[in-house]
């Protein structure tokens, strides 16, 4: 160990994430903050993206608390890692997609990997005994330690004084007088403790960090993997998954429709990926075609497509169709009724 312990810790952009570092980073540790990006975080892409939102500050959370604690944060890239904990989790899934236990302690074992290699001592979490119902839990700290390999590195500041003492308590890098012994799904002790710091703008809890903890974006991930026979995706999918109206009218295709003009701009960067459909006649959003429709299916695609556009109510429209790498062709279709669109077609 250095003169001075050193602790990585882990920064979710969340308000506790943030209060456990500030917690530590106090007693004269030096702390650094570690980021991992997985391709579901719920911040920033589509806050980006959305016209309605484009009033709402873009910043990454991450870097932002660190900035607020006044420690450096490393941003590491493991979505290709990821992969494998979202198709085939260990432990398997929570309430929706989200396999938190084997995120979590996939996530401590890279910041092992990473304190390792950096000269660092130990690992800090914002974890608290009761908050999370999968991964959260007293009989769930161990799983993650031992899988990780952080062992009794791995510090908890916002509940150890409910766990058994960690290294750096028995070492004396930190007082465990000075942690604390949260528990439960309530936020008043952190609201307070982040009072006490004079933390007062910080990233609301509610739903998580993450799209797998969301029913709708599970669901759409769900749709995707049995449509392809495969559980394999990637960044791309996991982008347009995130956006428009997803729409399903057979197994061999799906349409992914723009809600408004920033998703249109989105989703013209992928005709040269998926079939793209749009009204010539009249203003509407674009929409891309996922799969191997036939000629008929992509005309049900502009019916549809009608449907959400200011030609709703036209007889007919001209709607022009992008194959991939193609050239662009108009038919003329009448735009479907909502009674015709089934809900079991929405995905």
């Amino acid at each position: 160990m250095s003169e001075q312990p050193k602790a990585v810790a882990l920064l979710s952009g969340g308000l506790d994430s943030m209060l456990a570092a500030k917690v530590v980073a106090e007693q004269g540790v030096h702390v650094e903050g570690i980021n991992f990006f997985t391709g579901f975080c719920v911040e920033g892409h589509t806050h980006a993206i959305r016209q309605k939102d484009k009033d709402k500050a873009k910043r990454n959370n991450a870097l932002w608390s660190a900035e607020q604690v006044g420690i450096k944060c490393h941003i590491e890239d493991i979505s290709q890692e990821y992969v494998g904990v979202v198709t085939n989790p260990k432990h398997g899934y929570g309430q929706n997609l989200n396999p938190c236990l084997d995120c979590k302690g996939f996530m401590v074992a890279k910041a092992r990997e990473w304190m390792e290699a950096n000269g660092f001592d130990f690992i800090i979490t914002g974890e608290v005994i009761g908050q999370r119902p999968k991964s959260q839990r007293r009989d769930t700290f161990p799983v993650v330690a031992d899988e990780s390999g952080a062992g009794d590195r791995l510090l908890r500041p916002l509940c150890a004084k409910r766990l058994e003492p960690t290294l750096p308590e028995r070492e004396g890098w930190v007082d465990r007088e000075q942690l604390h012994d949260f528990t439960g799904r309530s936020r008043k002790p952190q609201m307070q403790l982040a009072a006490k710091y004079g933390f007062e703008d910080y990233a609301q809890p509610a739903g998580g960090c993450c799209f797998l903890t969301d029913e709708n974006f599970s669901r759409k991930l769900a749709d995707l993997w049995q449509a392809r026979g495969t559980r394999e995706y990637d960044l791309d999918d996991i982008m347009l998954l995130k956006l428009g109206r997803h729409i399903r009218p057979a197994a061999n295709y799906k349409l992914i429709i723009a809600r408004e003009e920033g998703e249109n701009r989105f989703l013209r960067g992928y005709r040269k990926r998926f079939h793209a459909v749009q009204d010539l006649d009249n203003p509407g959003p674009l929409a891309l075609v996922e799969g191997e429709p036939d000629s008929d299916d992509l005309d049900t695609a502009a019916s549809i497509t009608a449907r959400y556009g200011k030609g709703k109510m036209a007889d007919r429209i001209r709607a022009e169709i992008t194959p991939p790498w193609g050239e662009p062709y108009v038919t003329e279709v009448a735009p479907m009724p909502p009674a015709r669109i089934p809900e079991e077609w929405h995905v």
